[in-house]
This record gives structure tokens, C-alpha cells and sequence, in this order.
């Protein structure tokens, strides 16, 4: 039985590449056509590597089906080409499968912020390394394609494969499960657990090189003990990785029904302060403005300590008039209007009454932000000099806003007592975190004990337009 087997994936193993190809030709496809740049959750700002993974490897594996076919009408050197253009494909999906890793896991302190970059710097040490400077020195060009094709996925593949799964599971765990999506929860977690299978089968199954492990856990080695070829549980993963993903980015349409249904709600609730406005405009407003011309007319027939009661009273009654005329939506500043500076300025005025605060605002204009964003920069900078003034003991903060290539940074420095990375964060640094989840900005804390801390706010911006230039009130 098991020699039968072993002769029919021999004979089979075209049509083993080609549905190994395709399984993940087709989750990149899938991954790409369900992507949603304007949704707030993390995953979707890096689903993109994962969908240039699946295609990149979907090629790789499909070269594996392809080029023996070219061998007949092509000569030796362009069939050397294509296999070491199909391992650039290789190293690349994998290099793609990192970076999604890495990218789930944002943001990163300030001083972290360099492991963005290294997927890429693995990939060109690969590609200067093993691949360049390996293929100049070799004399034995077989055994080079079995150095290249083991080195990228033991340098690549594994930590890609890893690093997914956990970033997976992370995001299940801060953005999926607070919305209350158990399903959908499930899905990426069996999604994560796919990631880290092929992390394995992936990284660990390499050719037979003379080393360890690849001397002892290799292809040729899983083969004979599992029958069945490695490309065959590879295609098993990742079609459970493809099923998965595809169930779970029903998380973007769940996403986007609530922001419609809050959409309507926000209209219902505007509609109905709307009536209230005109029915106290109308009614009630309309009785205590005769109430205190009234009491005003009676003022100036009274004498005495009458008088002076009549006074109080017509005081009483302006300041409810004041109160009850706030209410009205024609009295309300427009919040599309608001600019940040001039949003922000109130609260840094505030703060002054405590501590000296200098600021720079490094920008010739800033872009239109929604009325909600700026709600949350401005709580955002509150938290953040709240913070400062209480904890931190500084004798100056200096706040920075500037606008480069697409980014609006906010940052508020203080030169207090800091804080150790490891103490435990309080409500108001969570509470800063939240806001830079909900903006769908990279917050940097860099903090050093008695050296004071640095807090940073990127927020990626799309030009709408421009409001007026901003001022420096420091």
C-alpha cells in the first residue's frame, strides 16, 4: 500500500504543485479583492503583505510545474535563470509573510521602531549573501540552489510564519474580541494556528544540506516517514490559512454595518435634539424671557430690599436663559470649522496655570481633519498633559505638531522623573492607546527613568484641503 501510494504522488507530482500553487494564489487574490483601507482595525492596514505573500508563492510553486517543461525548448542557462528568478519569488513571499507579521504587531516604541525594517534588510542580506555572492563563489550550482531555497526559509519563512500567527492571535485579543465577534475570533485564531503550521512545514522541511538541522529534518527525510510529499501538508495549511482568512474578513462587513447603523443613530439623535431645540426655543425659552422682562419691569417700580430680591432673581433668570440657549444647535460651534490648533489652544491655555508649556507648531498649514479626529487629538493631548502635570514632576513641556509627506505628528515632551518600560500601565496611558487605535495612529512612548518622556502621535492624513496656517503661541 504505502509503495503504491509513494508511485502515485511520484507520477502526481505535477498536479501536487499546481493545487500547492493555487491554494495560495487563490488567498492572495482573496485577501486583496476583501482588503478595506478606511477600517479602523490593524488588520486590515496589513493584510496587503499577506496577500502579496500568497501570490508570490502561489508563482514560486507553480514554477515547480512549469519550468521542467521548458527544459525542452529552452536552453541550459535561461532554465538556470528561471529557477533563480523562482528563488528570488520564494524569498520574497516569504520576506512578505514577515513583514505582515511585523506589521500586526504595530505600533512600536520609538526606539523599536527599526524592526519595521527588518524583513527587508533579511531579504537583501539573502539576496547579497547566499544568493549574489553564493552563486559567484560556487562551483557546484546544484547544491547552491539547495543553499539558497534552505537559507530563505529557515531565515524567512519561520520567523514570517511565527511572528504571524502571534500577531494574529494578538489582534484577536485587543481588536476582535472587544467587539463582541466570537466567530470571527475563532476563524483568525485557526487562521494563526495554520500560520504557525507552515511556519514548520514551511522553514523547517528544507533540502538536505550538510548541516544542523537540515541534515537530520529535511524533505527527502518527512517524505519517507510521512509517505505523502511535503508539498502536500504545505497545500493543507495553507488551505486552512485561505479558508479561514476568507471567513474571517467577514470582520470588515461587520465593521462597516456598524459604522452605517452609528451613522443613522447619529442621525436619529440629531433629528431629535433638533426638536428639542425648537421646542424649547418655542416653549419653555420663549416663557422665561417673558418671565424676565417681567421681573426687569418689576425692578424698576421696586425700592428697597425688594428691589434688590427682584435683581437676584432676574440674575437667576438670565442664566438659565444662558443655559437653556445652549442647547440650541444654532448656537453651537460647527465642528467641521474647528481647526486643531485652535481646538487644542484651550486646554494647552489651561494647562499653563500649572506648568510652563512651549509651542511649536513646525508646519506651514495643516489638512482638514473630521470633526472627530480632532475630539480624539484633543482628549489625546489632555490625557497626555494631564499625565505629565500629575506624574511626571517636569519644570516645562514643550508640544510639537507638524505635517510631512501625508503624516500629521503630535508630539509632548516633558523633562520630569519618567517611567521604566516595565512598570504597569495606568488607565491614562491605556486610555491614550485607545485613542491612537481609534484614529488609526502609530503612538510612540519613549521614557526614560529621571530623563523625562516622549510621547508621539502619528496619524496618517488624506489631503482634503487646507485650513489656515497655523500659529506659534508658545
Amino acid at each position: 500500500m504505502i509503495s503504491i501510494l509513494r508511485e502515485w504522488f511520484s507520477v502526481n507530482r505535477p498536479l501536487v504543485y499546481f493545487v500547492y500553487g493555487q491554494v495560495f494564489f487563490i488567498l492572495g487574490l482573496a485577501i486583496a479583492l476583501q482588503s478595506r483601507r478606511y477600517s479602523r482595525l490593524n488588520l486590515a492596514r496589513s493584510l496587503t503583505w499577506l496577500a502579496g505573500f500568497g501570490f508570490l508563492h502561489g508563482l514560486n510553486e507553480w514554477g515547480d510545474l512549469f519550468i521542467p517543461i521548458q527544459t525542452q525548448t529552452m536552453s541550459e542557462p535561461i532554465i538556470e535563470m528561471l529557477h533563480s528568478f523562482q528563488h528570488i519569488l520564494l524569498a520574497a513571499s516569504f520576506a512578505c509573510l514577515f513583514q505582515f507579521g511585523i506589521e500586526l504587531l504595530r505600533p512600536f516604541p520609538a526606539r523599536w521602531r527599526w524592526l519595521r525594517l527588518l524583513p527587508a534588510m533579511s531579504f537583501l542580506a539573502w539576496l547579497l549573501g547566499p544568493f549574489w555572492i553564493g552563486l559567484a563563489i560556487t562551483s557546484d550550482v546544484g547544491a547552491w540552489h539547495d543553499w539558497v531555497n534552505g537559507l530563505a526559509r529557515y531565515f524567512l519563512c519561520i520567523p514570517g510564519g511565527w511572528l504571524s500567527a502571534f500577531g494574529l492571535w494578538r489582534q484577536v485579543k485587543i481588536q476582535i474580541k472587544p467587539l463582541g465577534l466570537p466567530q470571527i475570533g475563532r476563524n483568525l485564531n485557526v487562521a494563526a494556528g495554520a500560520l504557525a503550521a507552515y511556519g514548520v512545514l514551511g522553514g523547517l522541511l528544507v533540502p538536505e544540506l550538510p548541516f544542523f538541522p537540515a541534515n537530520i529534518i529535511n524533505e527527502n527525510t518527512f517524505t519517507a516517514f510521512f509517505v505523502a510529499p511535503h508539498p502536500v501538508f504545505r497545500s493543507i495549511a495553507g488551505l486552512v490559512l485561505t479558508v479561514a482568512m476568507i471567513r474571517a474578513l467577514e470582520v470588515f462587513d461587520v465593521e462597516t454595518d456598524r459604522m452605517i447603523r452609528q451613522m443613522e443613530e447619529s442621525q436619529v439623535i440629531a433629528i431629535e435634539r433638533e426638536h428639542i431645540a425648537r421646542d424649547l426655543h418655542d416653549g419653555a425659552l420663549q416663557q422665561v424671557y417673558a418671565a424676565g422682562l417681567l421681573a426687569q419691569s418689576l425692578g424698576r417700580q421696586a425700592k428697597g430690599p425688594l428691589r434688590e430680591g427682584l435683581d437676584r432673581l432676574l440674575l437667576t433668570i438670565n442664566q438659565a436663559i444662558d443655559q437653556l440657549r445652549a442647547f440650541l444647535p444654532h448656537l453651537q460651534p460647527d465642528p467641521q470649522s474647528v481647526e486643531l490648533v485652535s481646538a487644542l489652544t484651550p486646554i494647552i491655555e489651561e494647562a499653563r496655570r500649572t506648568t510652563p508649556i512651549e509651542t511649536f507648531w513646525e508646519t506651514p498649514s495643516l489638512p482638514l481633519l473630521l470633526p472627530e479626529q480632532i475630539s480624539h487629538l484633543v482628549a489625546f493631548t489632555r490625557e497626555t498633559l494631564s499625565n505629565a502635570i500629575r506624574h511626571a514632576q517636569t519644570s516645562h513641556i514643550e508640544i510639537r505638531l507638524a505635517c510631512v509627506n501625508g503624516h500629521l505628528r503630535l508630539t509632548v515632551r516633558d523633562f520630569g522623573s519618567g517611567f521604566s518600560s516595565s512598570a504597569d500601565p495606568g488607565y491614562g496611558l491605556r486610555n491614550m492607546r485607545d485613542r491612537a487605535r481609534l484614529l488609526g495612529a502609530e503612538l510612540g512612548i519613549d521614557s526614560t527613568p529621571g530623563k523625562g518622556t516622549l510621547v508621539t502621535l502619528d496619524l496618517p492624513v488624506e489631503e482634503h484641503g487646507e485650513s489656515h496656517p497655523p500659529v506659534d503661541r508658545g
